[in-house]
């Protein structure tokens, strides 16, 4: 039976990948798109990659029932909305960071607090990759942030394999594209104004630091830099491991990944091949839901890396990849994309 699908402020790049995916997607019907700005525009009046795709954006104060809900809003929406957005549909898949944190407290400390907090214990986190219990069935599935995803896909298996623990040193360091900013991201994202750049944008204090304190139990130095890139997210993370005896070694770390990841669908172990990409690369999975990880090891220290399309594996991509599981289907459906090369800014 085909499952029927709209997605909520389809407007922007998150909202278009969504599109975009779930129009070709082999068990879901998209059914609604909407927007306020561009309401009873074509689809393809916004997103130029979509104009075959037959559909016009409606009022979002107009939902139709349907099996799935995607919100692609910002922040505070989903929460302002969830009411309705229960009602209109049996899951809702929100990308934005309205239901990550399981407390009213973390919301005080990270954000500006939650204005239905009662919705949260309802809410399964869905990075699939740390975990897939809870989600079938779930009625909100909350899809992880870009720069936590690709964060957390490094350090995991260190997690995991016991060489990192919750008192270890970690610094990561994102280097991110201008699509991070959304279709209304304002000056900064604007081209004249990224071009060339390597600027930090939060130094200290990332939101997304609490996701992951919260899914892996670590805590971290935290930065993030805009970049010269559309697509794309690479997290370098330096940690000074101290739960393994001895220092850890290439062979040590080779098992660790492997581990963690030989039977996930959607990530691929690079660490220092051949050829000019001997790390993970954005441009490498561009377009994709893929995500590569890697590694390097330099005596007491392990530099963790992560490549993902931050519209894709960090937004749209993993939340259909959370739906397909929410909903008892095949995980690939609809995500099985290869990426391109050459490619430009990714």
């Amino acid at each position: 039976m085909t499952l029927t699908a709209s997605v909520v402020g389809a407007s922007g790049f998150a909202g278009g990948e969504l599109l975009r995916l779930l129009s070709a997607h082999p068990e879901f019907e998209l059914v609604q798109a909407t927007s306020r700005e561009y309401e009873n525009r074509t689809v393809g009046h916004v997103h130029p990659n979509l104009r075959e795709l037959d559909l016009r954006f409606t009022d979002p104060a107009e939902l139709d029932g349907v099996d799935a809900l995607f919100a692609a809003t910002p922040h505070g929406v989903s929460m302002a909305n969830v009411e309705s957005y229960l009602d209109a549909a049996d899951t809702l898949i929100d990308l934005s960071a309205d239901f990550r944190l399981d407390s009213e407290a973390a919301y005080d400390e990270w954000y500006d607090g939650h204005t239905a907090p009662e919705y949260l214990e309802r809410a399964t986190y869905a990075l699939p990759e740390l975990g897939r219990d809870g989600l079938e069935g779930a009625d909100i599935v909350a899809s992880g942030g870009c720069n936590a995803t690709a964060t957390m896909l490094a350090l995991k298996p260190l997690v995991d394999a016991g060489l990192l623990l919750p008192d270890d040193r970690v610094v990561a360091d994102l280097k991110v594209g201008s699509s991070e900013g959304g279709a209304g991201g304002g000056a900064a994202s604007s081209h004249p104004e990224r071009s060339g750049v390597v600027r930090p944008y939060a130094p200290t204090g990332h939101r997304h630091e609490a996701e992951i304190e919260a899914q892996l139990g670590l805590s971290l130095s935290f930065t993030v830099h805009a970049v010269d890139m559309v697509r794309g997210a690479a997290a370098t993370c330096h940690t000074f491991p101290t739960g393994a005896v001895g220092t850890v070694g290439t062979a040590d770390l080779w098992s660790a990944y492997r581990d963690a990841y030989e039977d996930e669908p959607f990530v691929r172990l690079v660490a220092g091949g051949g050829g000019v990409y001997r790390y993970p690369e954005p441009k490498s999975v561009a377009g994709t839901n893929l995500a590569e990880v890697g590694f390097a090891a330099d005596g007491e220290r392990v530099v963790a890396f992560a490549a993902i399309d931050n519209v894709m594996k960090g937004a749209a991509g993993q939340a259909v990849h959370a739906a397909n599981l929410a909903f008892g289907l095949e995980e690939t459906a609809g995500l099985t994309q290869q990426g391109l090369h050459p490619v430009g800014s990714p």
